[in-house]
């Protein structure tokens, strides 16, 4: 098969599947604005912090959250992490890396009926507490797991 050819037929196929999935909307196709992205919560120092900026005063531990990550990363630029929560309503989930000079890796809003279950690579500057901040039903809720990084994968 011709490389053009393939590259058009991936193409094709990779639109199709956006439209699909738009059409019944299990994607929501439209652009960020600056009321969806908030690129000050990417500012705070800690967890905290980033509670206040999003509205709320505390956040209970709950053992609902289950956050997957290895003890020992071997090199801190790709540290795989999985948050799941079991907390009926979730409406967000924060990741955050605590000793990180800006903690605050991900944030996510989920549309209703959207399965609360992320894996992403993350990026650690030393041994830290990975702490998932979850959102459900108007209340925060957190969790902690620490990771032991021997080589940085990001500076101060």
């Amino acid at each position: 098969m011709n490389p053009s050819r393939r590259t058009g037929l991936r193409a094709a196929g990779s639109l199709g599947l956006y439209a699909a999935l738009s059409a019944v909307g299990l994607f929501e196709g439209r652009a960020v604005s600056a009321q969806t992205f908030n690129a000050a919560l990417f500012q705070a120092k800690n967890l905290n912090e980033l509670i206040r900026m999003l509205g709320g005063a505390s956040a209970a531990n709950s053992k609902e959250i289950l956050i997957t990550a290895p003890d020992i990363a071997e090199n801190g630029a790709v540290v795989p992490v999985t948050v799941r929560s079991q907390l009926p309503r979730t409406e967000q989930i924060s990741l955050l890396v605590e000793k990180n000079p800006d903690p605050l890796a991900a944030t996510f809003q989920l549309m209703e009926g959207v399965e609360p279950d992320l894996r992403m690579n993350v990026k650690m500057a030393q041994t830290s507490d990975v702490i998932a901040l979850i959102k459900a039903d108007g209340r925060f809720y957190v969790a902690r797991r620490e990771v032991k990084v021997t080589i940085g994968g990001c500076g101060a």
